[in-house]
């Protein structure tokens, strides 16, 4: 659904932003991009919508390489969550949702409709949502709505400038489920800030794009293979020394992969434990 093939972004002063980046979403996936601050992650994320022009390579949506097909066109068919979110302040809630159907020439009540659903897809009730302002919401129910109003007319792909965050009810993975998701922090702070999120992103993906300063691909895979075979001394630090616990987040277990424990009952006289425990792997003490 997205593929990138050698895209490289070089600004007039000679600076390389992205350098010959290849990878592919495949539908319904969620990839995210992490790295450093300046390794190309918001220049990628714009260059797919072409609010950012590459210099060389290309770009396919669907099959459709961006550059031959009209930007406004090109941004309809892509749901693009603004990094500071940019809801319209003088818009109610349920208005700026409708901003894309509003633009594609939706009837009213199919526009309606639409913003209910999305609106209730992101955990926010329609009913007690739409009609606010956005000054009205906190910074995550705003970051919601942002999210449904890049989904407002049910696009092919989206691109999420700001990294939706996992909430306690993992919501935005079930937006993100509905189209292939390109997700990044954008421009940040330096590695630290980064650091302090990259565990949230690692379990959010489906495949994670790390790169390195420059707008070089590190490594691309899925959370389990890059916390377990760490292309190399930079993802190895860049994932964090813990990445045997973060492992352990992103596999999944089968319930005929878990063994009944053996239960001994209190005051078992020990040595029958301790032979007991030899012939088992898993031991549960029932008090």
């Amino acid at each position: 659904m997205i593929r990138l093939d050698k895209v490289t972004k070089r600004y007039a002063n000679g600076t390389v932003a992205v350098h010959e980046l290849s990878l592919e979403v495949d539908a319904g996936e969620i990839c995210v991009l992490v790295g450093p601050s300046g390794c190309g992650k918001t220049t990628t994320m714009r260059m797919i919508n072409r609010l950012i022009e590459p210099s060389d390579g290309h770009i396919f949506v669907d099959g459709d390489d961006v550059m031959k097909i009209n930007p406004v066109e090109l941004r309809r068919r892509i749901g693009y969550v603004i990094q500071q979110i940019g809801l319209f302040p003088h818009q109610t809630i349920g208005t700026n949702v409708a901003t894309v159907p509003r633009l594609l020439g939706w009837s009213k009540a199919k526009t309606r409709a639409r913003v209910d659903e999305l609106l209730d897809l992101v955990g926010l009730d329609p009913g007690d949502y739409r009609d606010r302002y956005p000054s009205q919401l906190s910074g995550g129910q705003r970051q919601r709505v942002g999210v449904a109003r890049a989904l407002g007319a049910d696009p092919l792909v989206a691109v999420d400038g700001r990294a939706v965050r996992r909430h306690r009810s993992d919501q935005p993975r079930a937006p993100a489920r509905r189209v292939p998701t390109v997700a990044g922090r954008g421009e940040e702070d330096g590695r630290v800030r980064h650091a302090r999120h990259r565990g949230g992103r690692v379990k959010l993906g489906d495949r994670i794009a790390i790169l390195r300063e420059g707008g070089f691909l590190a490594q691309y895979d899925s959370p389990a293979d890059i916390l377990a075979h760490p292309a190399d001394r930079f993802v190895a630090d860049f994932v964090g020394a813990d990445r045997a616990l973060k492992l352990l987040q992103v596999t999944p277990l089968e319930p005929g992969d878990l063994e009944e424990p053996l239960v001994l009952p209190s005051g078992v006289d020990p040595a029958e434990a301790r032979r007991a425990s030899n012939r088992a792997e898993t031991i549960s003490l029932s008090y």
